[in-house]
């Protein structure tokens, strides 16, 4: 008990310190990485202190320490299972998913018809619960990554298309007149004006679909897979109470999503660095 009360203590000082961090981190750029590293080390230590004092039993919530170790110990079969998971479902469904919804909405553009038409039915289908519809796409595609990318296609193709078709319409009437006069054919405006208007929308696109790949891919895993993957994992120790194991698989979750967000972020402040969102 007195751990926990320490680990309150200890919690209240850094929220102190860190709020006094925050309002000088526009002055001193270095202290933007360290804000977060402080509120991140933070809730680890009072997760292990609050975990450990109150003698929290391990199928319940296991201390850092513990998972940290249980991760040391698995790292072959993490990578196995971020390989399956990540790398084969998420990220094929993520490029066929985004690639599709991008093609669509340039379609959808040059045609009212389609439009008008493909999106609600896009909206429909978005609605559609994945726990539903990912039990149909492993029967329709098999037990083995193929399954998990249709499910990653589905999820990620409407928010993707939604996006794209938003981001190509932003353009004003002056802007295309202009392109117009210029005697511009419809695919040099489109390239030279429309693309480039709508990149902030696709980039919003590409990082919303980022997390929904990995946890689509997740989620159908729980509906059938080979001996290996993080949803396979997460649902087989779960049974046996392994809750560390659970936690570790997290943790490698967290971690490839905040990896794959970063670096379109990173991507985007590249393409878009006109945009007045990227100004600093």
């Amino acid at each position: 008990m007195a751990l926990a009360g320490a680990g309150i203590v200890f919690w209240l000082l850094a929220w102190w310190a860190n709020t006094r961090l925050a309002r000088l981190a526009d002055d001193a750029p270095a202290l933007r990485l360290v804000v977060p590293a402080i509120f991140g080390i933070t809730i680890l230590v009072v997760w292990e202190m609050v975990a450990r004092g109150l003698a929290i039993p391990q199928v319940i919530l296991p201390a850092p320490s513990v998972i940290a170790e249980r991760f040391g110990a698995s790292t072959d079969v993490l990578w196995a299972d971020f390989q399956q998971t990540f790398l084969k479902g998420a990220m094929s469904g993520y490029a066929i998913g985004c690639s599709a919804a991008f093609a669509a909405a340039v379609l959808a553009d040059r045609s009212d018809f389609l439009r008008r038409g493909l999106l609600p039915v896009g909206n429909f289908l978005s609605a559609l619960p994945i726990i539903g519809t990912a039990p149909i796409l492993v029967m329709w595609f098999g037990f083995d990554w193929q399954s998990k990318a249709a499910v990653v296609v589905a999820m990620v193709f409407f928010p993707m298309l939604v996006n794209t078709v938003s981001g190509l319409r932003q353009t004003s009437a002056m802007q295309e007149d202009l392109m117009r006069t210029y005697a511009a054919s419809y695919w040099q405006g489109f390239f030279k004006l429309r693309l480039p208007a709508a990149m902030p929308f696709i980039f919003n696109g590409l990082k919303i679909s980022t997390t929904l790949a990995l946890i689509g891919a997740i989620v159908a895993e729980f509906f059938g897979s080979p001996i290996v993957g993080m949803g396979f994992r997460i649902s087989i120790s779960v049974g046996r109470l392994e809750l560390d194991m659970v936690w570790a698989e997290i943790l490698v979750a967290a971690l490839a999503g905040s990896l794959s967000y970063g670096v379109v972020s990173l991507i985007e402040r590249r393409v878009t660095f006109w945009h007045p969102s990227q100004r600093r």
